[in-house]
């Protein structure tokens, strides 16, 4: 058995942390009760600052993690997908399993539980089935050309064979509206969903909306140059023609976990929309890869107000400084400043969890529940994060 007790313990179950509270656990790590300290000085285990569930890391490519620090920021969208072409294969197979396994287990040691990770390729696999977080692990496609479709969907469907041989759960998704052909983000679309899941780029910059709503600007022009079919004008958002694909993988309403990720260009009409059709839909928020591309953030107090399912992601290191989802959590409490800390927590562990399948288990101290217990370091005065605010795992 051990207790661990704290200035401020966030079981997710109420509004604000509980002061001086404590957590039993069994040697399992399973919580067995959870109380306030009559004398903090006399527990056996304090910690000086705030003790939180395990993190879910809601959106990471954890395979590009050898691409830390080569990748120039500010470019926007146009630019960043340019360095990505050019820097992809630019480190060897050692190198990039090095990597890998480095994050992941830099990720365990921070506290992150679980993860929902993107994968184009196997590289990430073996060190993922040898870790102790749980990564539910999405298998992402392109193409855009239609008559490619067929090659496509056949090669993501050896790939989840490979995943399957590594006991990871894994299934195909789409990757965004300008990467692929409509025929294929429907055909991954309806296989994805068998498995009740699906992750979707959606929204990132305004250069992915001029494309879709009116045929222009930086994105439009780097395709056309490079020769590829470009995704239809709709005089609509990139949002609205995922959820038109989505209609044409099976009829609405949608009862799987649909994640879009980033949202940073999201409106009332498009919140509508997915409200309309799908019944449990989630968004990815990562702002530090927001900043990193474009220097934006998305509509955070909109989609709070609409009552929209958020969550936390990392996103890659060639978005990204760091995988650190306190550095992710204090960006969204210094940018969006009304929004209470603990309810940024809870959208980085709990709703996190109810994701990826695991709420049941994870993002909660609660009673029964095994979610891994983090500490976080140098809250200040105010009860919130710092620049100097750190985690680590305890359980």
């Amino acid at each position: 058995m051990k207790r661990i007790s704290a200035k401020y313990l966030y079981t997710n179950d109420s509004e604000a942390p509980l002061m001086n509270g404590y957590v039993v656990l069994d040697d399992n790590g399973t919580v067995v009760g959870i109380g306030v300290s009559e004398d903090p000085a006399a527990e056996p285990e304090y910690y000086d600052g705030a003790i939180v569930p395990g993190f879910v890391n809601a959106h990471c490519h954890l395979e590009l993690s050898y691409l830390k620090g080569k990748f120039r920021k500010g470019t926007g969208m146009a630019g960043f997908i340019d360095q990505i072409n050019a820097m992809r294969d630019t480190s060897s197979m050692e190198e990039k399993k090095a990597d890998i396994e480095y994050w992941l287990d830099t990720m365990w040691n921070r506290g992150v539980s679980a993860m929902a990770d993107i994968s184009n390729c196997s590289d990430s696999f073996e060190a993922k089935s040898k870790s102790p977080m749980f990564t539910r692990t999405f298998l992402e496609v392109f193409g855009t050309e239609p008559e490619d479709c067929d090659n496509v969907m056949n090669g993501v469907r050896k790939l989840a064979e490979v995943a399957e041989g590594y006991g990871i759960a894994a299934s195909p998704t789409p990757h965004a509206c300008y990467t692929m052909s409509p025929e294929l983000v429907t055909a991954v679309s309806a296989e994805g969903l068998k498995s009740g899941y699906l992750s979707f780029h959606s929204e990132e910059t305004q250069e992915e909306e001029d494309m879709m709503i009116s045929g222009t600007g930086a994105m439009y022009e780097n395709r056309k140059r490079a020769g590829m079919s470009m995704p239809p004008v709709t005089g609509k958002s990139s949002l609205l023609y995922f959820i038109d694909r989505l209609e044409h993988a099976h009829p609405a309403p949608f009862d799987e976990h649909i994640l879009l990720v980033h949202e940073c260009c999201m409106n009332q009409e498009g919140i509508d929309a997915v409200k309309k059709v799908i019944n449990h839909p989630f968004v990815a928020l990562c702002p530090c890869s927001n900043i990193f591309i474009h220097n934006a953030l998305p509509p955070v107090e909109l989609m709070r107000k609409s009552g929209l399912k958020l969550t936390v992601g990392t996103d890659s290191l060639s978005s990204n400084d760091d995988l650190d989802m306190v550095r992710e959590i204090f960006c969204l409490q210094e940018n969006f400043r009304e929004v209470p800390l603990a309810e940024i927590i809870f959208w980085a562990t709990a709703n996190g969890a109810e994701f990826i399948g695991k709420g049941k288990e994870l993002g909660y101290i609660r009673k029964d529940f095994r979610p891994g217990i983090v500490f976080i370091n140098h809250i200040g005065k105010d009860g919130r994060l710092t620049t100097a605010s750190v985690s680590r795992r305890i359980v």
